[in-house]
């Protein structure tokens, strides 16, 4: 096991009816709110009014930012930065899933940066401080309300990219399942499957002797796993949903992280998806992760046969440990491919003329090589592309 400092400084408001805390929550911190949000999900199921109608009870003052869009981008986050400007905004309150929450982030700091905010992203440039902001979740998955990261991509060059700092971890994020009961069933798969691949980007590790941390990797994808489902086929079971959304923060606020060094190739191959291609993430890293397991499993077979036994419940009376290993990958194929989520590129309609190109961009900015489980060069990452065809 590594060394590890571990710290978590969001305040996690859940449950029933906890949206009308917001406008108490946000006076906390200042009052004058930008409010991040996207068009459609949080109109249309009403959560927006119920938002506005807290804040309003608090006497905030409120400048609403809509327009939040899966993949953000960095023109958007531009916009948001000189209206806190020009409305001297002290709060950002980011009502909506990974994306407004990411938007929200990168504006928070982007407002008090004198500098272009693509150079934090680009590692030339680094901040102290931020904005602070809160977050209400409406779409589980991304992690995001808890987490020290957010991920923007730069529309002039094609290039999608992390930022990662405990400054930009949101002050309180309020957690209620029934926000979550309009998501369509592939808003809920794409989700669920975001949220299992943060587990899975940590718990395929070169890390010896880290058996707590794969314990609770495996309890949380087990318990995504067997809840998922349900909120599919019955959207206002609660109980599911918060199942969901609890697993879901836990995924990415790296409790199961800690001690261990995780990889992370795959967002990047998936991230190369929703640039060149505007895919979901949630359907372009699971796609990516069953390619990827493929290319790599014979580095740690032991870890595989782990996964496949402990996750899956594939049966150690199969043939050898490699066929315990790829019915593991399997049975992951066929859970994402009964959420309707696609398994190939092909299946997404992604055509396989641009995959030296996304493999150059994915390795950009780490000197041509990625991943920590094992290392992967640009040649690699083609061929995991090819593999997923």
């Amino acid at each position: 096991m590594e060394n590890f400092v571990f710290k978590n400084t969001t305040t996690i408001i859940f449950g029933r009816d906890t949206i009308t805390k917001a406008g108490q929550e946000a006076l906390k911190y200042g009052k004058s709110v930008l409010l991040v949000y996207g068009e459609g999900f949080v109109k249309r199921a009403g959560i927006l009014d119920k938002v506005l109608a807290s804040l309003t009870s608090s006497e905030l003052k409120i400048t609403e930012f809509p327009g939040a869009m899966p993949n953000p981008t960095l023109s958007h986050v531009q916009k948001g930065i000189d209206l806190c400007r020009d409305n001297d905004i002290d709060f950002i309150l980011a009502v909506g899933g990974g994306s407004a929450i990411d938007v929200a982030k990168a504006i928070g700091v982007g407002a008090l940066y004198s500098g272009n905010v693509w150079d934090l992203f680009d590692m030339i440039a680094f901040t102290t401080e931020t904005i602070p902001v809160g977050v209400i979740l409406t779409v589980p998955g991304t992690g995001s309300e808890s987490s020290n990261s957010c991920v923007i991509t730069n529309e002039k060059t094609l290039i999608k990219r992390g930022l990662n700092d405990d400054l930009i971890r949101p002050v309180f994020a309020i957690m209620d399942p029934e926000l979550s009961y309009s998501l369509t069933s592939y808003q809920t798969a794409c989700g669920l499957a975001d949220a299992m691949s943060h587990v899975m980007e940590r718990y395929f590790t070169a890390t010896p002797n880290v058996d707590c941390t794969d314990r609770m990797c495996e309890a949380l994808l087990k318990s995504l796993i067997a809840n998922g489902p349900i909120a599919i086929a019955s959207p206002d079971n609660y109980d599911a949903r918060a199942e969901i959304l609890l697993a879901s923060k836990f995924a990415h606020d790296n409790t199961v992280g800690v001690g261990r060094i995780g990889d992370f190739s795959t967002h990047k191959l998936g991230h190369q998806l929703s640039v060149f291609y505007d895919m979901a993430h949630g359907a372009s890293v699971a796609l990516m992760f069953l390619a990827w397991m493929r290319y790599v499993y014979e580095q740690d077979l032991d870890r595989f046969v782990k996964y496949a036994e402990r996750v899956w419940d594939v049966p150690a009376s199969l043939v050898n440990p490699e066929a315990i290993a790829l019915e593991g990958i399997n049975r992951t194929e066929s859970f994402f491919r009964s959420m309707t989520l696609p398994v190939k590129l092909s299946e997404a309609g992604i055509p396989s003329d641009r995959f030296e190109e996304m493999s150059e961009k994915a390795t950009s900015v780490t000197g041509g090589i990625i991943g920590n489980f094992t290392k992967l060069t640009t040649a690699d990452v083609v061929k995991i592309y090819k593999l997923a065809k």
